[in-house]
């Protein structure tokens, strides 16, 4: 199943099961209030989360003058993909690591840190950027946001029946086993739906930089490269200090093995490369 697909029909489950939940749950009242309170936590983030990570993470903007090299690549790649120019900001930090940010082409901004342009060369800086710029391309900050809303709705539901109880469409009470395995196992499958939602994002992302760039191999030795140093130990202290945000980087930062890789919002490093090379072969 293609990505683009694959994600439709992801955002479709998560929507069924927030109203299958709702309906189960809250009634149509108590659907709305979850909606509702979800979409004022998201709607900020949306509108304001390229600000506050850029905060997060001390990055400072800079431009033809102060790197030239960098900024030029990424002005290269903007022009070749039809896109406006995104805001470029350096991380000081020896982790590489890359992340884009912003609700849309034209207020968007895509940041990398001084290890990744130290230790990777030309074609692979270029391939990560592109990775980038495919994410601003695609808007998958605002299908990230969305599928959000949806899990944040999910887990005010299942929060609201914990608490007080369900109560169906027609006010009856929820038998109270039911109600309390919904509201454990709902928020799990739409965590597990949001991670998958991330994952068929990050594919499409590396498949729109190898279209972008013509060179899908730079790209899949940038990931092995970034992936080997992470697995060594060298910490990202910003990215361990908020969490949250790891899954805008190219590779998480916060890597884990075993049930980890079940909520991991990235594909495996393998698997990326995999689809790279047979990309490359054709």
């Amino acid at each position: 199943m293609g990505n683009m697909l694959k994600t439709a029909v992801l955002m479709a489950s998560i929507t069924a099961l927030f109203v299958a939940l709702g309906a189960l749950l809250g009634g149509r009242q108590g659907m709305v209030l979850a909606l509702m309170f979800a979409l004022v936590g998201n709607a900020f983030s949306y509108w304001f989360s390229d600000s506050l990570v850029l905060r997060m993470y001390n990055a400072r903007e800079v431009d033809a003058h102060s790197a030239p090299q960098f900024y030029g690549l990424v002005q290269q790649l903007a022009q070749r993909a039809g896109m406006p120019m995104p805001r470029v900001y350096v991380i000081d930090e020896d982790a590489p690591n890359a992340f884009a940010t912003g609700r849309n082409p034209e207020h968007a901004a895509v940041a990398a840190t001084t290890g990744l342009l130290r230790v990777l060369d030309t074609n692979q800086v270029r391939g990560v950027m592109a990775h980038e710029l495919s994410h601003v391309r695609h808007r998958d900050i605002l299908i990230s946001t969305i599928g959000a809303t949806m899990a944040g709705a999910i887990s005010a539901l299942a929060n609201f029946a914990l608490f007080f109880g369900g109560r169906d469409e027609n006010g009856r009470a929820v038998n109270p086993i039911a109600g309390i395995a919904l509201a454990v196992l709902a928020p799990l499958a739409a965590g597990l739906i949001q991670m998958a939602i991330s994952r068929a994002r990050e594919f499409e992302a590396d498949r729109g930089a190898a279209e972008l760039t013509g060179d899908p191999l730079a790209l899949a030795g940038a990931l092995r490269r970034i992936e080997a140093i992470a697995q060594h130990g060298l910490p990202f202290a910003a990215a361990e200090e908020h969490p949250a945000t790891a899954q805008m980087m190219i590779v998480n930062p916060l890597l884990g093995g075993g049930i980890a890789r079940l909520f991991s919002t990235h594909p495996s490093t393998d698997e990326r490369v995999e689809a790279l090379t047979r990309l490359a072969q054709r």
